[in-house]
């Protein structure tokens, strides 16, 4: 499996940058706040979405070097998708991320809650910043389009009826959106054509749909070790995700397992033996396939380049996580 600080290594320098910054950014005014930012952006997260953002810009950028509205357009999307994953931990009431305690056990809900709300604030002021229409336009979108996904998730629950297109339209409210639309307003910031800009966006739309469908999967074959949260999470939370939607096509008794919500002892382990021995893991990954090759297919039109290359080996790694 390639690594992720391999596959960066040509934005390396720029996202050692990026965590220095966005440490900065959010500043020391409020120490609890500044407390929250230092422990978010100071974990080892891969840095997926601003690496992606960064190596679209010296995609689009051959010959020149990459400007600061494009890191700070980078930091920008660090920061919604950090504001998001607070939110998502309380919500969800997630001890754990990546093997280490959230924001709001670390802390408490209402510090969580409001470090969420302070670092979407902080995004949008900067945002308004880049003074470039097109560009605020696509990041406002994700930020409704987040708190749509989590609606939508939130009054999904446990509902059998739901079908892959409406978990798909989820899984790219929740993260598509935002890789879609920062790689298109990466496009904006270089000036691209309408029709480069659409690849990439298209681009960014099938590698977070990937994305969160490995995710799904992995929540079903992965070890809690592995996970940094417990395994099984979603289906115990009643998010019915690709696997379990795939596996109740062909496990009737799934469904009665799904709608009693886990009400009996055992419930939940049957449904996760049922899923295992259908095909849902199996079709979830042709899935997943499929939406990374289709990214691969829009960056078809950009030049050659090392940064170009990463961008293809991405979808590689994407689906490495499952193997």
């Amino acid at each position: 499996m390639i690594s992720s600080s391999l596959l960066f290594s040509s934005v390396e320098e720029d996202l050692r940058l990026l965590t220095e910054n966005l440490k900065q950014l959010v500043g020391a005014r409020h120490p609890i706040l500044y407390a929250a930012a230092e422990y978010l952006f100071g974990t080892k997260g891969k840095r997926v979405r601003p690496a992606i953002v960064l190596l679209i810009a010296r995609t689009t950028m051959p010959d020149r070097p990459i400007t600061e509205k494009h890191r700070r357009l980078a930091e920008i999307t660090e920061m919604i998708h950090t504001a998001s994953l607070v939110h998502d931990d309380v919500v969800d009431e997630s001890d754990l991320r990546r093997g280490v305690p959230t924001v709001h056990s670390r802390f408490n809900n209402r510090v969580a809650v409001l470090a969420g709300d302070f670092l979407f604030a902080q995004s949008s002021w900067h945002l308004a910043n880049l003074d470039n229409l097109p560009v605020v336009k696509l990041l406002s979108e994700v930020i409704m389009d987040l708190a749509e996904g989590e609606i939508q998730q939130g009054l999904n629950g446990f509902d059998t009826s739901l079908s892959i297109e409406a978990y798909l339209e989820k899984s790219y409210y929740k993260t598509a959106s935002l890789i879609a639309n920062s790689s298109k307003a990466a496009g904006c910031l270089s000036e691209v054509s309408a029709e480069i800009a659409d690849d990439l966006y298209n681009y960014g739309r099938n590698i977070g749909l990937a994305f969160q469908i490995v995710d799904d999967i992995l929540d079903f074959t992965a070890s809690t070790e592995t996970l940094g949260k417990p395994a099984g999470s979603d289906l115990r939370s009643g998010n019915l995700t690709a696997p379990a939607l795939f596996g109740l096509e062909e496990k009737p008794y799934l469904e009665v397992l799904i709608e009693r919500e886990f009400a009996e002892e055992g419930d939940i382990e049957q449904a996760l033996a049922l899923v295992k021995d259908s095909k849902g893991i199996e079709r979830s990954r042709e899935l997943a396939t499929h939406h990374a090759q289709k990214a691969v297919e829009y960056l078809a039109s950009l030049p050659h380049s090392e940064s170009r290359q990463a961008l293809i080996d991405l979808a590689d790694y994407v689906l490495s996580r499952l193997y």
